[in-house]
């Protein structure tokens, strides 16, 4: 490790812990979010399709094979039902596996984040400007699911721009919380318990599929402080040209995921890479 970064693995108090794990200013991450795009920009269209497959098997298989027995939900078809969930589930999906997978593989295989803090950026700038890239991959798999959405009828243009904002924060909340889990894998086997334990139980219970009223009361109660649910009330209603019911706690659930996760992760890759 470089000298420079870290001059002492001396204990800190906390407060002077978190300052140092912090970015060292407000536009630094954009050099490592330029580094990722040039080497993704090579394979763009292969990420692109990976991305967008599995949601879109959901979204036409469910959709027009589920939904001819379904019928209506909630006054909708249920493939318009679907689009929004689908959507929402893609970017938590990408977010996560971006973070994870490819986050690791620089930050601990390729040792491409050691090589980066030899130049003026601090861990800080790299933890952040990984989160951003892994947003920014994530809104495209989201956009992109909701233009076919919109194209084929089944989501409401311009109401549906209104979930451009909300395809973005629901992207960082989850690059966000994904890093953590990345600060603590040890290997890339770690991330099948995420996987397993985490995202899957919250793309059943977010409303994704169906509606959360139908779930029992104590699973509608657990639903409430999952960021996947508060990301399907924004976007579903955005979609359908709805209206928006408490936007504003929705919103500040996924900002305080995005934010949250951003620093315990800081904190912890700080503590990791000065072992």
């Amino acid at each position: 490790m470089d000298a420079r970064t870290y001059r002492s693995n001396e204990a800190k108090p906390p407060s002077q812990a978190l300052l140092a794990a912090l970015p060292a200013n407000a536009v630094n991450w954009i050099a490592v979010w330029r580094r990722n795009y040039l080497v993704w920009k090579k394979l763009a269209l292969a990420s692109m399709f990976g991305n967008l497959a599995d949601p879109m098997i959901y979204l036409f298989g469910l959709g027009f094979g589920l939904g001819l027995m379904v019928g209506r939900v909630d006054g909708v078809s249920y493939i318009a039902f679907l689009a929004a969930g689908t959507v929402a589930s893609s970017v938590m999906m990408s977010a996560s596996f971006e973070s994870m997978y490819s986050g690791f593989s620089r930050m601990h295989v390729q040792r491409t984040w050691e090589a980066i803090m030899h130049t003026p950026l601090t861990l800080g700038d790299i933890v952040l400007g990984e989160v951003i890239w892994a947003a920014s991959k994530s809104v495209l798999s989201g956009v992109a699911i909701m233009l076919v959405a919109g194209a084929l009828g089944y989501a409401n243009f311009p109401s549906m721009l209104l979930a451009l904002p909300v395809i973005v924060l629901t992207g960082l909340a989850f690059a966000s919380v994904a890093m953590v889990v990345t600060a603590l894998a040890p290997s890339y086997d770690f991330f099948m318990f995420y996987q397993t334990l985490v995202l899957t139980p919250m793309l059943l219970l977010s409303g994704v599929f169906f509606p959360i009223s139908q779930l029992p009361a104590a699973a509608r109660g657990a639903a409430q402080v999952l960021p996947l649910a508060h990301a399907v009330d924004l976007l579903r209603p955005a979609m359908l040209a709805r209206p928006l019911d408490n936007a504003l706690s929705h919103v500040v659930v996924l900002t305080v995921y995005a934010v949250g996760g951003f620093v315990v992760s800081a904190v912890l890759f700080r503590r990791r890479m000065m072992k």
